[in-house]
């Protein structure tokens, strides 16, 4: 990925509206990392990211803005609240664990791209494996319970009638026979018996209930590579069966060992580790209750963020080298409240402006994911076409803003709010509405909201 700033930025755009700074910021960031990539070893290993901390209202695009930078720089990312962790001898989670996660996000990643690229050889195989399933062998008397093709009669019939046609090539005639319906989709939603693996834990039980899901998790991996893998069977459709082979023999096909290697690299050079909610564990301690371990969390938090070695199953994992962006509300606590080492870690800071009216109405329309263009395709489903007109959606960004204003200011998903009660009766009725063209204009918008709109302007007059 080699995309300049401009153009992060315009990818960016494609997404989100506004907050220009912010965008700006991580597409700089981005692109030091591209311009590290092209250094000597030695001058790359002193060259550590600069750290980002979004200070904003809620709904305002902090996390959309990390996750689409992740994508855009086709990188491992991971999201974590920080009220999830806690310091060592609280009920809480390890920190240690944003890191495994981050792996297990980077093993995904580069094992879906390696079985994307022997998709071909699998489904080869997968369909082999297909026409096992439905052929049953010729030597038995009796087929399979639950096979569902043989041999037709006329195979049968036909039998030795000709001494040049031997059983082997009759049999092959049928193979190609099934093979060429498959091709064709004719088998789709037929039912087939299979043999599958079984991933089921089938560990000691007097295990549950002990410790975390995580420990959970690494003691089934502990067993499951002690014990064969055991198979079970299962009914299903030839096009799931076709589905559950490909993705059994693109595994065996792929080299784990090359995944893992390849994962932890980019993990370690290209991760992206997005801390939410980082405001929550700022401020002083109290002494005792929940508070107490504030700063005990922020103290955990920062040799994973300075850079440090973490163990996990797949061995160890150097932090110096992720990209870390923090974010927070900061209404209560400001950025100073967090300790002076870890306010150092997080050189980069950038301020998200609240959502105006100007901008509700643009993110119902402008984006490639925009709401209003959702809710027009959901509703073409069911054969309604829905049409907004410039007044109605000036309104919906209206009443979206003011309540915003009035109440709790919740952001952009203030907007699914009031799209879900605007749309409701249409979405409801959609059935008796087929086929019909429904317009939402300025006066169907007052009307469907005009409880929402009454009860904004009452809280005018509430102190």
């Amino acid at each position: 990925m080699n995309f300049t700033p401009k153009e992060i930025v315009r990818q960016l755009d494609r997404y989100i509206i506004g907050q220009a700074e912010a965008k700006r910021s991580v597409a700089i960031a981005l692109r030091n990392r591209y311009r590290r990539s092209m250094l000597d070893e030695k001058l790359k290993e002193e060259i550590t990211p600069k750290n980002i901390i979004m200070i904003g209202p809620t709904g305002v695009g902090k996390t959309e803005i990390a996750r689409r930078l992740a994508k855009l720089a086709h990188a491992p990312f991971v999201k974590v609240e920080a009220t999830k962790f806690t310091e060592v001898g609280y009920v809480g989670r390890d920190v240690e664990s944003i890191i495994r996660e981050l792996v297990e996000a980077s093993i995904r990643m580069v094992k879906n791209e390696k079985m994307e690229s022997v998709k071909n050889k699998a489904a080869v195989a997968a369909e082999e494996r297909l026409l096992d399933a439905l052929l049953p062998p010729r030597k038995k008397k009796k087929t399979a319970p639950f096979a569902l093709f043989q041999d037709s009669p006329e195979d049968h019939e036909n039998e030795g009638a000709s001494p040049d046609d031997p059983k082997e090539d009759r049999s092959q005639s049928t193979r190609e026979k099934f093979r060429k319906m498959l091709r064709e989709g004719k088998l789709e939603d037929s039912l087939v018996e299979i043999e599958v693996e079984d991933n089921r834990f089938q560990g000691p039980g007097f295990i549950a209930g002990l410790g975390s899901e995580e420990m959970m998790i690494q003691i089934q991996d502990v067993f499951g590579n002690l014990f064969p893998k055991k198979t079970r069977t299962k009914k299903t459709t030839i096009k799931e069966a076709r589905r559950l082979f490909e993705q059994e023999e693109a595994q065996k096909i792929i080299d784990m060992d090359e995944v893992i290697d390849e994962a932890i690299q980019l993990a370690e050079q290209h991760g992206i580790v997005f801390i939410d909610e980082i405001d929550k564990i700022a401020g002083k301690e109290m002494g005792q209750g929940p508070d107490v371990s504030r700063e005990g969390v922020q103290r955990d938090i920062l040799p994973i963020v300075e850079g440090t070695v973490v163990m996990t199953k797949y061995g160890p994992i150097r932090t110096d080298y992720i990209l870390f962006i923090a974010a927070g509300a900061f209404h209560v606590s400001k950025v100073s409240d967090l300790i002076p080492e870890l306010q150092g870690r997080f050189p980069i800071r950038v301020e998200l402006k609240s959502l105006t009216e100007e901008d509700f109405r643009q993110i119902l329309t402008q984006p490639e994911n925009a709401i209003i263009k959702q809710h027009v395709a959901l509703m073409k489903t069911e054969g309604v076409n829905l049409e907004f007109t410039e007044d109605a959606i000036e309104e919906i960004a209206k009443i979206a803003y003011i309540m915003n204003q009035s109440k709790e200011n919740i952001g952009a998903r203030r907007l699914h709010t009031v799209m879900e009660q605007l749309l409701e009766d249409v979405s409801f009725h959609a059935e008796d509405l087929k086929g019909q063209t429904i317009t939402i204009n300025r006066d169907f918008v007052r009307q469907k909201l005009h409880e929402v709109i009454q009860e904004t302007d009452m809280h005018k007059y509430i102190l």
